[in-house]
């Protein structure tokens, strides 16, 4: 059974997060990077899958650990990322390939140091969050997982759904069904139109590909594609089986993702504006 142990610490990260972003071009998403580490390390299924905190997050704890990686990189200068989650080597630093990675927790640690100096507040523990997690992300979680029901997770999916420009939703979850829970049409520029059935699952783990054979046997003859939506999130045996050659295509949809969606449609998550105020004094000057 695979244990932390063999898990790579997140300085043990930060030079395949840096080559992998190098073979991604130069940018690549936080799916993209995280697939590309884990092929480069070739990482084993157990350990991919391995949850950081079920309870808080949908994040597995290599994907906890890279977002340390991603934090450290950052605050040494080698890549940055965009407000739609786009992680970027900084133009300046492409002809870096490798680094030391001891060094640069030094260069941070003694960075955040002067800084929490400069502010008086007070020091922060690395058993915390990575600069680039977001508390309303762990509170919806918790929400997702420990307040709604099952039927409520499924009328939430609907709702989404819904409010994505799907028709014709229903939730028709029942014994014997394959694990199919509902169904919708999604209309393109009002000419094309595609049948897609969709199972939701709460879940505080990964995704098994069998999980998502067994979804597409239900499929067949039946729709056009699947979408497959879970608080959790999927191995990579399971996003590589939902994109499989030949087979039923399948939307994968896990829990950060969700949230990303349910943020963005404000879903029970709104987003507040703060109001800066500004005395333009030479205006007052010249009156």
């Amino acid at each position: 059974m695979a244990t932390h142990d063999q898990m790579p610490k997140y300085h043990e990260l930060m030079n395949p997060l840096l080559q992998a972003l190098h073979e991604l071009g130069g940018s690549g998403s936080v799916e993209e990077i995280s697939a590309k580490v884990s092929e480069m390390l070739d990482l084993p299924e157990e350990i991919l899958s391995i949850p950081h905190d079920p309870e808080r997050s949908s994040q597995t704890e290599v994907e906890y650990r890279l977002a340390w990686a991603r934090t450290y990189l950052k605050k040494y200068g080698l890549i940055d990322n965009s407000e739609r989650g786009v992680w970027v080597v900084v133009p300046k630093k492409r002809d870096i390939k490798n680094i030391d990675p001891k060094a640069v927790a030094k260069t941070v640690r003694e960075q955040s140091r002067k800084e929490r100096e400069a502010k008086q507040t007070v020091e922060e523990s690395e058993e915390g969050l990575p600069e680039e997690a977001e508390s309303w992300r762990t509170k919806l979680h918790h929400i997702l997982i420990k307040d709604l029901s099952p039927d409520a997770f499924e009328r939430l999916v609907k709702r989404m759904l819904r409010e994505s420009g799907f028709v014709q939703v229903e939730v028709t979850g029942r014994t014997g069904d394959g694990g199919i829970d509902g169904k919708g049409i999604v209309r393109f520029g009002g000419i094309l139109s595609f049948h897609v059935l969709f199972q939701c699952k709460k879940y505080q783990g990964s995704v098994s590909s069998g999980a998502i054979r067994d979804f597409r046997g239900a499929l067949i003859g039946r729709a056009d594609k699947g979408l497959f939506v879970t608080t959790g999130t999927f191995t990579r045996d399971a996003m590589r089986e939902a994109t499989r050659d030949g087979a039923t295509p399948i939307d994968l949809m896990d829990g950060d993702q969700l949230a990303d969606k349910l943020k963005e449609l404000r879903l029970g998550v709104t987003t507040e504006m703060v109001e800066s105020v500004d005395i333009d004094g030479e205006w007052f000057k010249n009156i």
